[in-house]
């Protein structure tokens, strides 16, 4: 069996997001919506709540959402997984994930990565663009799931 891990902190989960989760989910038998609790980083929402507004979205069966903590390679032989998604929205992050994909393989030695590169209308698409226009409540239509846009606003508006 082909497990996958796409790990990020999601916070909110994209447009982009969804998208690199539906198109890994059809590659693999199982694909891992590892949600990062990193103590080092100040995140909008808490981790109950990035899991919670993932699952809430229509998802791939074969999709499950986890948070977890600690090195990704643990979280990864944790879960019987030896694959790594990440998504690539442009060139710039090429150098900086391929840095991750090698240290990763140092730790784990049976550690893939596959690089999925986003759809193009999601290039621009990051959360902290998301969490800046939703903090001056503006239009996140295309940006985020529409079920989520009463949520994330009610939590970051000004």
């Amino acid at each position: 069996m082909k497990i996958a891990v796409y790990p990020g902190s999601f916070d909110p989960v994209t447009c982009g997001h969804l998208d690199v989760i539906k198109r890994a989910a059809k590659v693999f038998d199982k694909l891992i919506v590892g949600v990062l609790v990193n103590s080092e980083k100040e995140c909008a929402f808490s981790s109950k709540m990035r899991v919670d507004m993932i699952e809430k979205l229509s998802l791939p069966q074969n999709v499950e959402v986890i948070s977890f903590d600690g090195l990704l390679v643990n979280f990864m032989r944790e879960n019987n997984a030896n694959i790594l998604v990440r998504g690539l929205r442009a060139v710039s992050d090429y150098e900086y994930e391929c840095q991750i994909a090698w240290i990763n393989k140092k730790l784990m030695a049976n550690c893939d990565t596959f690089f999925i590169p986003t759809a193009e209308e999601y290039a621009y698409l990051s959360s902290s663009i998301v969490r800046e226009i939703a903090r001056y409540n503006g239009d996140l239509t295309g940006l985020v799931p529409e079920e989520l846009h009463s949520l994330i606003k009610d939590k970051l508006e000004v």
